[in-house]
C-alpha cells in the first residue's frame, strides 16, 4: 500500500439546507446531474443536483427511509439506494431498493423492487461490542450484482471492512462473504461509501480523511490487487462519492454545526 498526499479538495458548491445530511450521490449516465440522498431522520425523496447545488427535481419514493446512505446505478440506468445502515448492528430489515430508470424519468411516488439480505456470519442482534462490524454505508454495481461494504464499529478497528455481495435482483438473499480489508484504526478510517469507475477498472473507497483506490483485482475480489490511498488536506464527515469523469471524483460531506454540506472534486493521480 503506497500513501499519496495529492490533497487539494475543490470546493465545487455549498449545497441546499435541505442536503446537509446527504449520505449517498451516483452521476447520472450522460449528464453533469447528480442524484442525492438524506440518511435516517429525513424523507423518502430522491435530488437530481445540478453541478452548481441547485436541486432540479425531487422525486418521492414509496419507501420508507430506515437509514439511506449510498447510491449506486446498473449499466440500464437503474438505481439503487442502499438502505442498510445499522449503527447499532441490529437491524434485520436490512434492503436495497432497486429503482427503474423509467420510473426516475417520469414517475413520483416511485414503487420500488426490493432486495432484501442478511449477513451470513451475524447470529446475535446486536452482537457484543468486540463484533459489531454490520453497519454499512457502501455500495456498488457490476456485473449483475451489488456489493457492500461493511462500517466497522468495532473500537481500535474502525478501518476494517468486509466485502460482501447479492444478485441486483428483487428477492430475500444471504449475502455472500468475499473478503475483508484494514485501513488504518482509528474513527476517521471507516468506510463510508463506495463508487466504481466507468470503465469498471478502479473500486474506490471513502473515509472521512481519504479515498482507496483499487485496482488490478481478480474478479469481484476488490480488495485482492493493488490499493494506492490519497490523502485530503482536511477532516470532515464525508459520506458521498461518485466518479464525475474516468480520473475525478464528485465527494459530498455532511454540515457540520457551523457551517453547509458541500460538493467537491478530487482528480486521482498516478
Amino acid at each position: 500500500m503506497s500513501c499519496q498526499n495529492y490533497g487539494e479538495l475543490k470546493v465545487v458548491t455549498v449545497l441546499p439546507k435541505l442536503l446537509d445530511e446527504v449520505s449517498g450521490i451516483q452521476k447520472e449516465a450522460n449528464s453533469d446531474k447528480v442524484w442525492m440522498v438524506n440518511d435516517s431522520g429525513n424523507k423518502s425523496e430522491l435530488y437530481k443536483v445540478t453541478s452548481e447545488g441547485k436541486i432540479e427535481k425531487t422525486t418521492s419514493i414509496n419507501a420508507k427511509n430506515y437509514d439511506w446512505e449510498d447510491l449506486t446505478s446498473d449499466d440500464n440506468g437503474n438505481l439503487y439506494v442502499a438502505d442498510f445502515g445499522n449503527n447499532d448492528n441490529k437491524r434485520k430489515n436490512l434492503v436495497i431498493l432497486k429503482i427503474k430508470k423509467e420510473d426516475l424519468l417520469n414517475g413520483d411516488n416511485i414503487e420500488v423492487e426490493k432486495i432484501q439480505f442478511s449477513y451470513p456470519n451475524q447470529t446475535k442482534f446486536p452482537p457484543k461490542k468486540k463484533d459489531r462490524f454490520f453497519d454499512a454505508e457502501s455500495l456498488i454495481y457490476k456485473d449483475g450484482f451489488l456489493y457492500i461494504f461493511t462500517k466497522s464499529r468495532v473500537k481500535n478497528k474502525q478501518g476494517k471492512t468486509m466485502l460482501y455481495k447479492v444478485p441486483a435482483t428483487k428477492g430475500e438473499y444471504t449475502a455472500k462473504y468475499i473478503a475483508e480489508y484494514s485501513n488504518c484504526n482509528d474513527l476517521h478510517c471507516a468506510v463510508t461509501a463506495a463508487t466504481t469507475s466507468p470503465d469498471k477498472q478502479k473500486v474506490v473507497l471513502l473515509t472521512h480523511k481519504s479515498v482507496l483506490v483499487f485496482t488490478n483485482f481478480n474478479g469481484d475480489d476488490f480488495f485482492s490487487g493493488d490499493v494506492k490511498e490519497y490523502t485530503f488536506n482536511h477532516i470532515s464527515q464525508k459520506e458521498g462519492i461518485t466518479f464525475k469523469d474516468d480520473t475525478t471524483l464528485y465527494i459530498t460531506d455532511e454540515a457540520d454545526k457551523k457551517g453547509s454540506s458541500k460538493l467537491y472534486e478530487f482528480r486521482l493521480k498516478d
